[in-house]
């Protein structure tokens, strides 16, 4: 978040509302659409209250950084993709915790007071303070730029392999089901991120951009969620497995995008 937040400036949230439609969609998507589609997922593969709630909390968790390289791979707007990161990980100070209550309040305990604190340590927070340093320290942000995508990668690894490394055993132990959900997951939100878009008559660009904004979530926050604020330690899995069907799904929707040519715009 932090590597996030040193290259946005005040002006990227004003361009939030120049494109308000396509930012509103994917907000609808990432926070109506998936969190559904867990919950449904996991009833169609008969899973317990604890692997359920896992589900619904990975669809209801904001877009992951990872989308933007993947929209850029993907020859979408990568300027449009950043606003609807930053618009889904703002607004997961609030529809996170929302969701959560409302959705999964009588299946498992929810904290729901703990993850908008969460949220905002580690969302609102290094956003704010990477804003401040972009403001006020340029000269030294321009230095550390051209390092803080692979700091930012790095990083992801190192909590894909810690997240998975911590429920290997409950992973082995849910069997194929637990996979095919998170998969589908990631998949069905990616596809139905691209064509609502284009049957509602946005461009090639832009729903190749909200697909991909919306198939890609930030599971290891969801991740931290679940180990920080549910009662069941079984909640984390889904989170661990979505970890790594994210950025499988949303890196074959990229290739695959990146050799169809784009024939407007």
């Amino acid at each position: 978040m932090l590597s996030m937040g040193i290259t946005l400036t005040p002006k990227d949230f004003i361009e939030v509302s120049k494109q308000p439609a396509a930012v509103g969609m994917q907000f609808t998507l990432c926070y109506a659409m998936m969190p559904l589609l867990g919950l449904g997922l996991a009833k169609l593969f008969g899973m317990s209250p604890a692997l359920m709630a896992g589900m619904v909390l990975v669809g209801s968790i904001n877009g992951g950084q990872a989308s933007n390289l993947c929209t850029y791979i993907a020859k979408g707007n990568v300027a449009l993709s950043v606003l609807m990161t930053t618009a889904t990980t703002i607004g997961a100070i609030v529809m996170t915790p929302l969701l959560c209550k409302s959705v999964l309040g009588a299946v498992v305990p929810v904290d729901a007071v703990g993850i908008a604190k969460s949220t905002i340590q580690v969302v609102l927070a290094p956003i704010a303070i990477g804003m401040s340093t972009n403001k006020f320290f340029p000269n030294f942000v321009k230095k550390i730029l051209p390092i803080t995508p692979v700091i930012g990668v790095l990083s992801t690894c190192m909590l894909v392999a810690s997240a998975v490394a911590q429920v290997a055993e409950p992973i082995i132990n849910a069997g194929w089901s637990l996979q095919a959900a998170c998969f589908l997951l990631h998949l069905i939100g990616g596809l139905v991120g691209y064509w609502l878009p284009k049957l509602s008559g946005f461009s090639e660009i832009s729903s190749r951009t909200m697909a991909i904004e919306t198939s890609m979530k930030s599971s290891a926050f969801g991740f931290l969620l679940a180990k920080l604020h549910f009662g069941d330690y079984i909640v984390r899995v889904p989170a661990a497995v979505s970890v790594v069907w994210m950025a499988l799904t949303g890196s074959i929707l990229a290739v695959i995008w990146r050799f169809i040519p784009v024939k407007e715009e």
